[in-house]
């Protein structure tokens, strides 16, 4: 039956949805060999649960363990506690470590790759270099404890506290001297959170490169890689030039990543991506073409999919879980759209039909018949005749 969709300008339009999936590998795959591949996942949040905007969180926990086994399935690692679970934006630091502790202890018994995100939310504001050094401390010993991969997220309080680059080399540095095994680096754009402009000290993009650089430098053996989501493919790839032998390049990159992952002569960038959420088996199956040298079925199966993302990470771009949630609902993942801190109202009624329209169109939806009944659902909530 066809779909009325509410455009932009406040115009219904006749959608009519497909029938079929995407024909795709069933889960059980192993990961890529060519490529370290993550996905950053989103939390279920309770729907029953009787909270406000700016209350604690409080989670499906079954629902939410499902989607990462779901992830683990197809090859896919999963970076746990990141910016995609609503870190700073509904998800607080106490339910973040339980997160991570069952997260860590679920990607064991099955055998799953986990990196789990530390960083200092758990801090007021105006908190001086000390107490955030000590907070990203407390994050990280929770993250060895569980046994999962650090990440190092930028840090707000950081990027609130630091005088100059001086004050992250120092920082940074006491990190990793700390740390047992090497650590996954995070450099988080302002189009994602506008609380880390100037982050590495500056707001010259070339000069805290710079910086960033000097860090992993400075301490051989302590950096896996370094996530880099500032959606500019060129000074990710001048970057990645730039790392030392050993050194990953994790791309960040929502709106590049296809070519990203390819890469050229020089190398490529791994992933730990948000949009690989909802396109967790599509993505493990295009990467996995590499690893049996067809990058022309890579980007057939990889590149129709860059519309959709570049609409759910549209400006403002830190309100993208809210498209991701709901793409994860119309699939079958989880039994509601909502989610902490009240995100799912973050976008409109129109930017979430167009979602629907465009992962509709990708075959994404497991059942379809389902993502229609859902979005006719969720259409008729907010008014629209059909």
């Amino acid at each position: 039956m066809t779909l009325r969709l509410p455009d932009s300008q406040g115009r219904l339009r006749p959608y009519e949805p497909r029938t079929d999936p995407l024909a795709l590998p069933p889960g059980g795959a192993p990961p890529a060999a060519s490529r370290t591949v993550f996905s950053a996942a989103h939390v279920v949040a309770d729907p029953y649960a009787d909270v406000s905007p700016g209350s604690p969180a409080v989670l499906d926990w079954d629902a939410t363990l499902a989607f990462r086994h779901h992830l683990w399935s197809h090859g896919l690692g999963v970076a746990e506690a990141m910016d995609t679970a609503q870190r700073g934006m509904g998800l607080d630091w106490p339910v973040a470590a339980e997160l991570i502790r069952r997260s860590a202890a679920e990607a064991r018994a099955v055998g799953g790759r986990i990196a789990c995100g530390a960083g200092t939310d758990q801090l007021p504001p105006g908190a001086g270099l000390f107490e955030v050094r000590e907070a990203y401390e407390e994050q990280l010993a929770v993250v060895a404890e569980a046994g999962a991969q650090p990440i190092l997220m930028a840090s707000r309080a950081l990027a609130a506290a630091a005088y100059g680059p001086e004050d992250y080399l120092e920082l940074y540095g006491n990190l990793l001297r700390q740390s047992t095994e090497p650590v996954i680096l995070h450099w988080l754009g302002p189009m994602f959170d506008p609380a880390l402009e100037g982050y590495w000290g500056s707001a010259d993009l070339d000069a805290a490169t710079d910086v960033l650089l000097d860090v992993i430098a400075g301490h051989p053996g302590k950096v896996d890689g370094v996530k880099v989501s500032l959606l500019d493919a060129g000074r990710e790839v001048a970057l990645r030039r730039r790392l030392p032998a050993g050194v990953r390049c994790y791309t960040g990159d929502d709106f590049h990543y296809p070519e990203l992952i390819a890469g050229d002569e020089e190398g490529f960038s791994h992933a730990l991506l948000g949009v690989f959420d909802p396109l967790g088996p599509l993505a493990a199956t295009a990467v996995r073409a590499l690893d049996t040298g067809d990058p022309a079925g890579f980007h057939a199966l990889l590149d129709p999919t860059v519309p959709l993302a570049r609409h759910l990470f549209q400006p403002p771009t830190r309100y993208y879980k809210t498209g991701v949630v709901l793409l994860a609902w119309l699939a079958g993942h989880q039994s509601h759209f909502t989610m902490p801190g009240g995100l799912h109202a973050a976008r409109s009624l129109p930017h979430l039909a167009r979602a629907y329209e465009l992962a509709d169109a990708l075959g994404l939806f497991p059942d379809p018949k389902l993502a229609e009944d859902r979005m006719r659902t969720l259409l008729a909530l907010h008014g629209v005749p059909q």
